[in-house]
């Protein structure tokens, strides 16, 4: 793995995790009324373009991480869509 593809993960991670502490606070106290639909439905259409343009270039961190970021988004809408 050369370097710019390790430093792409790391980034990656970095991007995906920073959505946890949201995730888990969702979660354990069953309230989404501080996250936004709109952001949740933009960042998901982003994390897709980001998941092609990756498959394009050939970039597996890319790929790897924005599906993982993709993962995290999506179970916050869902979230947001069943503590309505």
């Amino acid at each position: 793995m050369q370097n710019v593809e390790l430093l792409g993960f790391v980034a990656g991670l970095l991007v995906s995790i920073s959505l946890l502490p949201q995730l888990i606070k969702s979660w354990r106290t069953k309230s989404t009324s501080d996250i936004s639909i709109s952001w949740g439905l933009i960042n998901l259409s982003g994390q897709v373009l980001w998941i092609v343009y990756g498959a394009f270039i050939g970039s597996a961190s890319l790929v790897v991480m924005s599906s993982i970021t993709f993962l995290f988004s999506l179970s916050l809408v869902f979230l947001k869509m069943r503590y309505k």
